[in-house]
């Protein structure tokens, strides 16, 4: 694999990792019935980002490195 091809490959990975952990532990402001005016309903509380792109980061390298290993040494 070129070392374009493995960037590519992680920000792929990180990505679609990303949007299946943002949905998760999410408290919506309807939720703790405080809407803001102005907001929608199903808008966050607190989003937690910095938390979230830590664990997709973690979570991404555990699929990332075995997949790259698995590329380099067992495909023609």
């Amino acid at each position: 694999m070129t070392i374009t091809s493995v960037i590519v490959l992680f920000s792929v990975f990180w990505f679609i990792i990303l949007f299946i952990i943002l949905p998760l532990n999410v408290t919506t402001q309807k939720d703790v019935e405080n809407i803001v005016p102005g907001t929608a309903p199903s808008s966050p509380v607190k989003s937690n980002l910095k938390k979230k792109f830590y664990i997709t980061t973690i979570v991404t390298l555990l699929v990332w490195v075995p997949t790259c290993f698995g590329i380099n040494f067992f495909m023609p």
